[in-house]
């Protein structure tokens, strides 16, 4: 069945005396529904501008954004950018997952932003807000033609997603990479498969994500891997943080960030339902670890970030960009925290012996 017979909202028509858009979403072309994304509706929309400047005073290593969506199919319970859904007038819950907002014609307009004489060509990172290679890009191909606007245009570039479609583009980012720096990464912080199932369940699992940064690194590409969350009494083991260190090793990773959960309004609610659902035995501990805020206690971070150095250390990341709570008096500095190879920056860190989980953990963790 094609694509288009799908149609909810057809292009308006006011002489013709078509139905008027569902939703007051500017630019509104029309709302869409298929079988092959049963509960999903695309709303296409076509914007006037795609360049996001990043806020004055932000810790991003960037200045610029492009996120050719909004919303995201890979529903991950834990994701930080829920909340900006209701800048939409959608909730920040199944909303998020299932009401997805498609700039169809974002490689065109991009295209003539970069191609202004006031363009100065800074970098422009891709996967920031929501994951230009979930699912739908398959069908709307919107990342071909905002990789070749980018690269024909002197614009250095960086792309973070979970999504192995990015394979498809593998020759379109070598060429790019002979033009401007590239850099790449992918989000992974688990290898229980199960467990990824469950808290990501639009996503490719761990061993997908797995052989996509070794298909990277064969065709010569940088990878660096974004270990976040990191999750409190579910991801957080030894053995856990073994796995995953010494698997992102084995596939070939060119550096590692690594951090733990972050709840901020809009997810918080959406997790702590999913935690009192799925693991009720852990529910008051995540009340307690997180009070009434978005970030877990300075001693939980200070724990996990010691954890993270050795285990980096052991699997020979240990001069890739460390544990993203950096600065743990101020935790927001983890936003600035990007692994070697997802962006053209250089890092170090250092290396010490595992420790022990601090004794308090039952009372505050």
């Amino acid at each position: 069945m094609r694509w288009e017979a799908q149609a909810l909202v057809p292009t308006p028509d006011i002489a013709r005396g078509a139905a008027p858009a569902l939703l007051p979403l500017a630019g509104l072309v029309r709302s869409v529904t298929t079988p092959e994304f049963a509960g999903i509706t695309f709303h296409e929309v076509t914007a006037k501008s795609v360049l996001n400047r990043v806020p004055a005073g932000s810790k991003m290593p960037f200045e610029w954004t492009v996120n050719p969506y909004r919303g995201c199919s890979h529903a991950c319970v834990y994701c930080f950018a829920r909340k900006s859904h209701t800048y939409l007038d959608f909730d920040a819950g199944m909303d998020f997952d299932n009401q997805v907002v498609v700039k169809v014609n974002a490689a065109e307009v991009l295209r003539k932003e970069v191609n202004k004489a006031s363009w100065t060509r800074q970098q422009v990172a891709l996967g920031t807000n929501t994951d230009p290679y979930q699912r739908a890009e398959g069908r709307y191909r919107l990342m071909p033609g905002i990789i070749s606007a980018l690269a024909d245009s002197g614009t250095p570039l960086s792309i973070l997603t979970k999504g192995t479609l990015l394979a498809r583009d593998i020759p379109l980012l070598k060429s790019a990479a002979t033009q401007v720096p590239v850099g790449l990464g992918i989000s992974l912080a688990m290898t229980d498969e199960a467990l990824s199932e469950a808290i990501e369940p639009g996503t490719p699992g761990p061993r997908a994500r797995l052989r996509l940064v070794s298909r990277l690194r064969e065709a010569g590409l940088p990878c660096g891997v974004m270990a976040m969350p990191i999750l409190p009494w579910l991801s957080d083991s030894d053995e856990a943080l073994d796995a995953l260190f010494g698997s992102l090793a084995a596939a070939g990773a060119t550096g590692v960030t690594a951090g733990a959960l972050y709840l901020k309004p809009g997810t918080r609610e959406w997790f702590m339902k999913w935690i009192a659902a799925h693991h009720p035995e852990l529910a008051g501990r995540y009340r307690r670890l997180y009070g009434t805020g978005s970030y877990a206690s300075k001693e939980y971070r200070t724990w996990l970030a010691a954890k993270v150095r050795y285990f980096k250390a052991r699997h020979g990341f240990s001069h890739s960009s460390g544990f993203s709570h950096r600065d743990l008096d101020d935790p927001r500095a983890e936003e600035a925290q990007y692994p070697a190879g997802s962006i053209p920056a250089p890092a170090k860190e250092t290396t010490t012996k595992v420790p022990a989980r601090p004794s308090q953990q039952d009372a505050l963790f």
